[in-house]
């Protein structure tokens, strides 16, 4: 065999790799979205499909898919940021101030430079001064919560319609479009109430109607990270200060500016996500309205294997079982679906013979199963908690492999021999 032959197999050998991982991804969307429809036909109920809940997802995962992304950026740079949380919430007051004083635009810039201030203070902090990445992290969220309270006490006085905790109520949210024909045909198909077929389009019509501009602006940070930190000479760079610095620096590559800008962008895309709850959902600033969603962006971020397309799909799961938190009468449906899903990931676990994993799997789709049979309602206190609980099986049971960059929260100085 010449060099050139064996060059083309190995070329053309490349584009049906690709093919078959897509078809997998294909075949795993399409084989959830037939058991979501199987365990409707049980409940009795259409609201795990609706098109309302499925755009209340999509609005409920945007915030945490944004702090999810800036934790990548500052993870690849290798500077751990669990500060997510508290670069939110300045992203959620300045985005209120921004947006009673001059409109929900100004709102949205102002809250991403109100994260990137404070991406900037964890900056000077770990890449400067070599401080503990987790403990500027744990200071910055201490810093977010005192001084936006000290922040709306001083300006927002009684006289405004805000105060302490809280700001004035702003005037314009942002634009919504829905998507022209195919809103109105998927919605159309959904009301036929056909199995499966209209489940399907009752999930496109959720997030193809009264869309904000915002989401969809944020829907294309997620293939823009991708190329830029994966198909740019300045991602290489960006990554590779994360994966081993020492070596970066021999070839030239600007091991702290590189880190500078991993953090500044982390806290921009946070403080984005902080404005997103304002300008978008809420309309308004009240203190702890972030939730822990800088936190549950940081568990999207690993889930997604510190990857774009992998934090969207951990955000995305978040956001749907928040959205049916708010339809109480569904969450009885979801211990069906948990159940089922976990009985088939025993059953690939026994396919690749990892028989502890499987047993663990196995138990808790059982226990899941007898809870839905002997019940017909969830207790409030669980229906609560249920995006939260979601999350922790999904990172605990789900298998995966993880790999971080290799010198996330190692602390670098310039000219230092590792």
């Amino acid at each position: 065999m010449t060099a050139e032959t064996r060059d083309l197999r190995v070329e053309n050998s490349v584009p049906k790799q690709r093919l078959s991982g897509a078809r997998k991804y294909v075949l795993f969307a399409v084989g959830g979205l037939f058991v979501l429809s199987v365990v409707q036909l049980f409940e009795g109920t259409n609201q795990l499909t609706a098109p309302g809940t499925w755009g209340a997802a999509l609005r409920l995962t945007i915030p945490i898919m944004l702090a999810a992304l800036g934790g990548l950026y500052s993870e690849r740079s290798g500077v751990i940021n669990i500060g997510l949380e508290g670069m939110m919430i300045a992203g959620t007051w300045f985005g209120a101030w921004a947006g009673w004083q001059y409109g929900p635009w100004a709102g949205v810039w102002l809250g991403l430079a109100g994260g990137a201030l404070f991406g900037l203070i964890h900056a000077i902090a770990t890449v400067t001064f070599a401080v503990d990445q987790i403990v500027s992290g744990v200071a910055i969220n201490i810093l977010g919560l005192g001084s936006m309270r000290f922040l709306s006490s001083v300006l927002y006085t009684a006289d405004t319609g805000g105060g302490a905790t809280q700001s004035p109520r702003i005037q314009d949210f942002i634009g919504t479009f829905s998507v022209p024909l195919l809103s109105d045909w998927f919605n159309a198909l959904s009301d036929k109430g056909w199995f499966f077929l209209s489940d399907v389009a009752g999930i496109f019509a959720g997030v193809t109607t009264g869309v904000s501009w915002l989401t969809f602006w944020a829907l294309l940070l997620i293939p823009l990270s991708w190329w830029l930190l994966w198909r740019t000479a300045w991602g290489l760079r960006l990554r590779s200060a994360g994966e081993n610095p020492w070596a970066a620096e021999s070839l030239g590559v600007p091991v702290l500016r590189m880190k500078y800008w991993g953090v500044l962008i982390s806290g921009a895309l946070a403080g984005l996500g902080g404005a997103y709850l304002v300008v978008v959902q809420a309309g308004i600033y009240r203190e702890g309205m972030t939730a822990g969603r800088g936190f549950i962006g940081l568990g999207a971020m690993i889930f997604g294997n510190y990857n774009p397309f992998g934090l969207l799909a951990g955000a995305g799961i978040f956001g749907y079982s928040d959205a049916l938190r708010l339809r109480q009468n569904s969450v009885h449906g979801i211990l069906l679906l948990i159940a089922i899903g976990l009985l088939l990931l025993a059953l690939y676990s026994l396919m690749k013979k990892k028989w502890e994993p499987a047993g663990l799997q196995g138990v808790f789709a059982l226990l899941f199963f007898i809870w839905w049979f002997t019940t017909d309602d969830v207790p409030g206190q669980i229906v609560t908690a249920t995006p939260y609980i979601i999350t922790l099986l999904v990172l605990s049971l789900a298998t995966q492999r993880l790999r971080m960059p290799a010198a996330d929260g190692a602390q670098y100085r310039k000219g230092e021999a590792h």
